[in-house]
């Protein structure tokens, strides 16, 4: 089933890229007492997810959090080094890289895509939310190749 706007957001293990290498989190905790503005892109790297997407935060992060986004976070079904790369060459202190690894997230609020055709197995959809104290506010699913409702333009739209 998936997620959807007054839900909580299910518990489960991500790993926060770091400065100092991988970080185990837990989902209930890390989304506990804060805003966050969560996008998710189907693999770091990939042409509209690293010529789009993520500058689209990267640019509107001060915008973001002058509507009182307390943190913005990308995930990905990606491992922690992946992320942390693809942060250092196209990200910013103000977005944090939480890999999904083995697409538990992905899983547990049912958004997952099927990548085989092109060897990427099974990733994430593109979406965006808002998360508040754990429960989704906000939910931008888009549509099998589109870029549109998961920009960060759309969420301030919605702000």
């Amino acid at each position: 089933m998936t997620i959807s706007v007054g839900d909580k957001l299910p518990d489960v293990k991500l790993v926060k890229a770091t400065e100092n290498g991988p970080e185990q989190v837990s989902s209930s905790e890390y989304f506990k007492g804060k805003k966050v503005a969560l996008f998710s892109v189907p693999g770091a790297f990939t042409p509209t997810c690293s010529a789009r997407h993520l500058p689209g935060y990267v640019e509107k992060a001060g915008d973001l959090k002058s509507k009182g986004v307390d943190e913005i976070v990308a995930t990905a079904v990606n491992d922690a080094f992946v992320m942390g790369a693809w942060k250092s060459s196209a990200g910013s202190d103000d977005i944090t890289m939480l890999a999904d690894g083995n697409g538990d997230f992905a899983e547990a609020v049912g958004l997952t895509m099927d990548g085989s055709g092109f060897g990427m197995g099974k990733r994430g959809q593109r979406y965006s939310m808002v998360v508040e104290d754990g429960v989704v506010t906000q939910l931008n699913v888009e549509a099998p190749g589109d870029f549109s409702v998961s920009s960060a333009e759309h969420m301030l739209g919605q702000m």
